[in-house]
């Protein structure tokens, strides 16, 4: 497992190395295989997980079937914490976009452990703060951005955590299928491929499978403005 990921967790960024491997020794590990379901929205909602390896979706379902992906999550990044701080059903389903290891700690084990510990309480907290900030702003997008404002937007998003340098530009490895991608701005599938068509006609990006190399970030972050 690799402890320079698991501490980039808000729950370990505030405790030395001792109390960090006592917490990890209470966790439980969990793998799950590509489109593997963790939990679904309306569970019962009892475990946070913080993610060591892979991808994991996180999408809800409206009444009349339409699926809206809320956050695609990776590495060091942390997830159901909600369920800490306001017991209920959970408000989303999980779901492994990759291959995935996780490792999870109950609620009841959590708030013990957080039992003198402000500094690790403030890290959550300023968890969900940054969780609740990003939602606001992807409510903003939908009401005053157009498509390919929103596909360049959600583009660079993922790139600041999965992108990786290469000759010619950033290769960001989203693992998302089109539909997902579409799913993830809020736009029909159609729509956003259109976006990504013209994005790769003016040469700022090329697309490969379930992936996209920035070729030119200045302009796709202008027009994420």
């Amino acid at each position: 497992m690799d402890d320079d990921v698991v501490r980039q967790a808000p729950l370990f960024a505030a405790l030395d190395d001792e109390a960090a491997g006592a917490l990890r020794a209470t966790m439980t590990r969990v793998d799950l295989m590509r489109s593997e379901i963790l939990f679904n929205e309306g569970e019962p909602g009892d475990r946070l997980y913080v993610i060591v390896d892979g991808k994991v979706k996180l999408g809800r379902t409206s009444a009349d079937g339409r699926e809206n992906l809320l956050a695609v999550l990776g590495p060091g990044e942390m997830f159901g914490e909600l369920s800490l701080f306001d017991p209920g059903p959970r408000n989303a389903t999980a779901t492994a976009i990759a291959d995935t290891m996780l490792i999870g700690l109950g609620n009841d084990d959590l708030v013990s452990w957080l039992s003198g510990r402000p500094g690790v309480a403030r890290q959550l907290l300023g968890a969900l703060a940054r969780r609740l900030r990003r939602t606001n702003e992807s409510l903003a997008d939908l009401v005053f951005s157009d498509v390919p404002g929103r596909v360049a937007r959600a583009l660079l998003d993922l790139s600041e955590r999965f992108g990786r340098p290469t000759d010619d530009g950033l290769r960001v490895a989203h693992d998302l299928t089109q539909e997902e991608l579409a799913q993830l701005v809020g736009a029909s599938r159609e729509t956003v491929n259109k976006a990504l068509a013209d994005f790769v006609a003016r040469d700022w990006l090329r697309l490969e499978a379930r992936a996209v190399v920035l070729l030119d970030i200045e302009r796709m972050r202008k027009r994420a403005r």
